[in-house]
């Protein structure tokens, strides 16, 4: 850690880094952030970053509201829309309390748990998410909606703005170490899809925080909304985040067991069997609207049984069929 530490303070001086964003996420996945100079960077690896943790959702009640925040070295990057003096980086942090114990309101420390508990038993946990999200053609998100293209699944639209922007989208997020799997027009006119290549469980999630942030930037430089929001429009397929996850033991995929007639060892079973049990729990933690549940319908390829399937888009969980 040490070793990194050193690496972020001589990156910064050597690029002319001017500022360093750290962020952080409250309960609700909202990316909160605090900038600083690089003066101050070396007490924020020794010492953290106090802030009041009670005017953040889920964090602290206000007779216990300090807590720390203290930068992970190893998510440090260079943002990629600052030049010349405005050169800023960031890294990711982890909150902790004033003796240096994890806080358990930090989502960050809560993922990190548990991939410490799936560790100990020996798996490591994968994700590659699919990200979908619209581009409308205001930038003024309290204006009326109007998507920016008339396209629909797969759609190749040529020399426009919204395929310009993706393009430059992935772009960035390859800059960033972010590898992207697959882009593609969606469904619903204007909507698009980036796929994020598969990784470790606590760096895909600090990839998702820095894909958003970077989908909104490169749009907003044109003057264009992108919106992440479930359900946008009507008559129309909504976003999601479909997410596939696997456990590893080593180098061996420890969901698959060639000799079961559908290929799921019993580690698979038992995984499957824990996300259907605690569905009204996850989904209220990862579908907080109102809007959520207007994209959570039939006849629109989301999911409204809490079951499983091989090839039905209404389940909950698919298995791949291959």
């Amino acid at each position: 850690m040490e070793r990194q530490q050193d690496y972020v303070l001589r990156t910064v001086e050597e690029r002319g880094v001017r500022l360093i964003r750290l962020w952080f996420t409250d309960v609700l996945g909202q990316l909160k952030s605090v900038a600083i100079s690089p003066a101050e960077l070396e007490n924020a690896f020794e010492e953290g970053l106090h802030f009041d943790g009670s005017v953040i959702d889920g964090f602290s009640r206000v007779q216990e509201s300090d807590v720390l925040a203290k930068p992970d070295p190893n998510t440090f990057e260079i943002l990629p829309w600052g030049k010349g003096s405005e050169i800023s980086g960031r890294m990711f942090c982890d909150i902790l309390n004033h003796d240096d114990t994890p806080f358990e309101g930090d989502p960050r420390q809560v993922l990190k748990r548990n991939l410490d508990k799936a560790h100990d038993r020996g798996f490591s946990f994968m994700t590659a998410p699919e990200m979908e999200f619209f581009y409308f053609a205001e930038g003024d998100p309290s204006k009326p909606l109007v998507p920016l293209d008339s396209g629909s699944y797969f759609d190749l639209t040529t020399a426009d703005v919204a395929s310009d922007l993706r393009t430059r989208t992935l772009l960035v997020l390859e800059a960033m170490g972010i590898p992207v799997e697959y882009s593609f027009h969606e469904d619903a006119p204007s909507q698009h899809e980036i796929d994020l290549r598969y990784t470790d469980a606590l760096t895909m999630a600090d990839n998702i925080m820095t894909f958003r942030l970077i989908v909104k930037e490169i749009a907003m430089e044109q003057g264009v909304f992108a919106s992440f929001m479930p359900k946008p429009l009507g008559g129309v397929q909504g976003s999601g985040m479909h997410t596939h996850m696997s456990l590893f033991e080593g180098d061996e995929n420890a969901f698959h067991e060639p000799g079961d007639p559908v290929g799921l060892s019993k580690v698979a079973r038992g995984f499957i069997a824990g996300l259907l049990h605690h569905a009204p729990e996850i989904t209220a933690v990862t579908n907080q609207l109102v809007n959520s549940y207007k994209r959570l319908v039939s006849g629109y390829e989301a999911p409204v049984y809490i079951t499983w399937a091989r090839n039905n888009q209404s389940s909950l969980v698919r298995v791949p069929v291959t």
